[in-house]
């Protein structure tokens, strides 16, 4: 049906594979039974009594169905029915069912030298039940059987092995690619958290201190500093629910994200804070993700401003040429490095993530320059 996985697409469940081994199990009983009557040249016909070789194929081939559950006590089953079938005469084939625990041995998680010294165990047993079997010494042992059992004991332990490295490396990337996920997502809440705070924080102690400081002479003038205090921190505690609420909810609503539309009001609040401010954006649409990133990069950029400039002329230019977006604020102030903070850094982050080019330091002649540019794909628009 649709939306629905081929039975062979997925990993089986431990009671499915033990189903189809008990099917195989069965197989493998059936032909060892059908063992029993069989005469031919190569070795003696099975002189035992019936029931007694019903036994020993059992003793052979039921481990099988069970190899997944206890896979090293099966394994000694499965290798003491072998060699009574071989000492016995009640069987024809190279221990095809001790072959098939001893994968599952060295499949699961255990060490390679148990389920190699298995191997080898098996090997030395196969050798000694024929050498009593055929009654000769084991130089004279017949070459064939040996170069057979050990060719089959020896595939099923490397089968085994590479199935149990392969699924070995399978879970690590996974592990790693888990990890990864959280530490990129812890990095970009750290990158919005602070693109949020900061930018606001400053807004507000900068007011508060024009506030404290006209409080006196120019009352009106500190009445207006408390109105930003206030629609700042307003917003700021909107925006943080917001935030947290998308963290909590399986199914938040969420509030579109801020792009290029939003830069006037980011020139408003700087100039609210005494930066005198130049906007010069375009009126496109880019892709969510490249407008959220502009945005914050400009916020950044106007938060350094507002706290290590004061209020000095700024000039921000967003331009859009092909399939890059360009960003540039300047500001005229002393010139000195913004800090030791996280925002250069998280704009270097944002920058990168898009595999675009960052640059930030003070000019010669006085100021300092952020300068970002992000290329884009248009489809994604």
């Amino acid at each position: 049906m649709p939306g629905q996985r081929p039975f062979l697409a997925r990993r089986l469940k431990l009671w499915e594979l033990v189903a189809v081994d008990t099917v195989a199990a069965a197989v493998l009983l059936a032909v060892h039974i059908s063992f029993l009557s069989v005469v031919d040249d190569s070795q003696p016909p099975f002189a035992g009594p019936l029931w007694f070789g019903w036994l020993i194929s059992a003793v052979a081939t039921v481990p099988v169905a069970v190899r997944r559950l206890w896979p090293v006590p099966m394994f000694a089953v499965a290798l003491l029915g072998s060699m009574l079938a071989t000492f016995f005469s009640a069987t024809r084939e190279p221990w095809i069912p001790a072959a098939a625990v001893l994968y599952v041995l060295s499949a699961t998680n255990r060490g390679p030298v148990v389920s190699l010294v298995a191997a080898l165990a098996c090997t030395a047993v196969a050798s000694v039940s024929t050498a009593i079997f055929t009654e000769q010494s084991f130089s004279d042992l017949p070459r064939d059987i040996l170069v057979l059992v050990t060719m089959v004991m020896v595939t099923a332990w490397a089968l085994g092995r590479w199935i149990w490295a392969r699924r070995s490396y399978a879970a690590t990337s996974a592990r790693q690619l888990a990890e990864s996920m959280v530490n990129d997502e812890r990095l970009r809440i750290a990158r919005e958290l602070h693109d949020i705070v900061a930018h606001s924080m400053s807004l507000i102690a900068v007011k508060a201190g024009i506030a404290n400081h006209v409080a006196d002479q120019r009352p009106e003038e500190a009445r207006d500093a408390l109105r930003v205090i206030e629609s700042t921190s307003r917003n700021t505690l909107n925006d943080m629910r917001r935030m947290l609420g998308v963290l909590r909810s399986d199914s938040p609503e969420l509030a579109p994200a801020p792009g290029l539309s939003g830069l006037p009001e980011l020139a408003e609040r700087a100039r609210s804070a005494g930066v005198a401010v130049t906007m010069t954006a375009p009126a496109v649409s880019l892709p969510s993700g490249v407008e959220m990133s502009v945005y914050r990069i400009v916020q950044e950029a106007l938060t350094n401003v507002v706290k290590h400039a004061g209020p000095v002329p700024c000039t921000v230019t967003v331009t859009t040429s092909g399939q890059e977006v360009r960003i540039t604020v300047v500001d005229s102030g002393p010139g000195g490095t913004p800090g030791s903070g996280h925002g250069l850094i998280g704009m270097r982050e944002r920058v990168m993530m898009y595999g675009g080019e960052f640059s930030a330091g003070p000019l010669p002649t006085g100021g300092f320059a952020v300068s970002a540019s992000l290329p884009y794909t248009a489809e994604a628009s």
